[in-house]
């Protein structure tokens, strides 16, 4: 197990590549096992043309992006991408245009029940949905003329932060138990985040449906995975990583002592999760936060949270630097998967 500390605010980042605008594509594809549709994005390295700003708000800054772009000639990585829970693709657009600058074609979509404009509580912690949901826009790409002929099936890998993180390990065979969440939920208590949010939508993990919540789906069609600050990891054991090569993992963690989010640390000090994989390549960046891996925050964005008592994304620990922490992590996730 590969286990770093990089203090960022001493050592230089490894930068991203220089970037090139993406192409950008979006559109609703069906996801029947919700019965529904969804909002789907693809990022790509892409012809130049007019260039828009893309997943800019009041709070956070977006980028540039060639929308409809005809894509660059070549067989080329895929990576599938997955939002925290109440997320959205927006909110990973500059991971997403960051692997897109080295060469990658990244699938994105909002997943229905647990993206903020739709939140269902009886339905938003079903994690196994989430798999469905990427894989049901994999599925779309390879079956589209103009997509599928950019992009090499044999190169597939899949990345998420928070909840989606554990979307990118669910792909590659990790089970999960309801019950280690349950327990970690009592002994945590206000501590957390997942678990608060759990109360305030009433979601009770005794009543979750435990066949789906442990079955496995891995998908062999992806080569390896990246799980950013990844949740769900709680009271696992060997029989929960059985199927998964761990030298196909890599995590990223977020923080140390307080500034590490108890709900999603993998560490001996949280759930434990690496011990169990013990071959995977592991990263902990710090000065930073869980919140470090959202966007870039305008000046203003801080004191908007503020007072929309907001949970608050835009403050970083002292001496973090969130574009550096995001280079590193573009930098990072771009060397696993073996892109440009």
């Amino acid at each position: 197990m590969k286990h770093f500390l990089l203090a960022l605010v001493l050592l230089a980042p490894i930068p991203a590549a220089a970037e090139e605008a993406p192409g950008l594509i979006t559109r609703e594809i069906a996801a029947p096992h919700h019965g529904t549709r969804m909002s789907f994005a693809v990022w790509y390295p892409g012809e130049a043309g007019a260039e828009t700003m893309f997943a800019e708000n009041p709070v956070f800054q977006g980028g540039l992006v060639h929308e409809g772009a005809r894509p660059k000639a070549g067989k080329r990585p895929v990576v599938l991408l997955s939002h925290g829970m109440g997320g959205s693709y927006l909110s990973l657009n500059w991971l997403a245009s960051g692997l897109a600058s080295r060469g990658a074609v990244v699938i994105a979509v909002n997943h229905p029940n647990g993206w903020f404009k739709d939140r269902q509580p009886d339905k938003m912690f079903n994690h196994w949905t989430r798999a469905q949901d990427l894989q049901a826009a994999l599925d779309h790409v390879l079956a589209d003329d103009a997509l599928s002929a950019v992009v090499d099936p044999s190169r597939i890998y899949a990345a998420g932060f928070s909840f989606g993180g554990w979307t990118a390990l669910s792909l590659a065979g990790v089970t999960g138990k309801p019950e280690g969440n349950a327990a970690y939920c009592a002994a945590a208590g206000k501590r957390s985040h997942t678990c608060t949010d759990l109360a305030t939508f009433g979601f009770d993990l005794a009543q979750a449906d435990r066949e789906k919540w442990m079955a496995s789906y891995k998908d062999a069609r992806i080569r390896a995975v990246a799980a950013i600050d990844p949740g769900l990891t709680w009271d696992l054991s060997a029989e929960d990583v059985r199927g998964v090569d761990p030298e196909k993992l890599l995590l990223i963690g977020l923080g140390t002592g307080e500034d590490r989010l108890y709900a999603t640390d993998t560490t001996a000090k949280g759930s434990g999760f690496e011990a169990l994989v013990p071959g995977a390549s592991v990263e902990l960046l710090a000065p930073a936060n869980h919140f470090t891996a959202m966007p870039i925050c305008k000046p203003e964005g801080e004191a908007i949270l503020a007072d929309e008592k907001d949970d608050p994304v835009c403050t970083d620990p002292a001496g973090g630097d969130r574009q550096a922490v995001h280079d590193r992590i573009i930098a990072l996730i771009a060397g696993h998967f073996g892109l440009n």
